[in-house]
């Protein structure tokens, strides 16, 4: 289960809103059972600054897809769905999302 692993969500009640879920915990806690994700919805054009900060678009599967950093959960890893993917190649923006969810700035 390697950070920035892409999975797709297969709860019944939020997969149309978010279809993946973005894997964000680090590879050093691999043998704890729950994960933290962060989940993955169509993009739309947000254009102010901290909200697009917070929420950045990343490219998956040829589509883009916003990052929904408020949503950030811990979940089961027996409830992660099938492996889709990876973003790895986008962790900055994704490392700069969490931390500005954290830290304000």
């Amino acid at each position: 289960m390697p950070q920035f692993a892409v999975y797709r969500n297969e709860n019944s009640r939020t997969k149309s809103l978010f279809p993946f879920l973005v894997d964000v915990q680090p590879d050093l806690f691999t043998d704890l059972q729950t994960r933290v994700v962060i989940p993955l919805t169509k993009a739309v054009a947000l254009t102010k600054f901290p909200l697009t900060y917070l929420t950045p678009t990343l490219t998956f599967e040829g589509e883009t897809y916003m990052l929904m950093t408020p949503q950030l959960a811990g979940i089961a890893r027996a409830d992660l769905g099938t492996h889709a993917g990876s973003v790895a190649e986008q962790w900055r923006a994704i490392l700069a999302a969490v931390d500005f969810l954290m830290s304000g700035f």
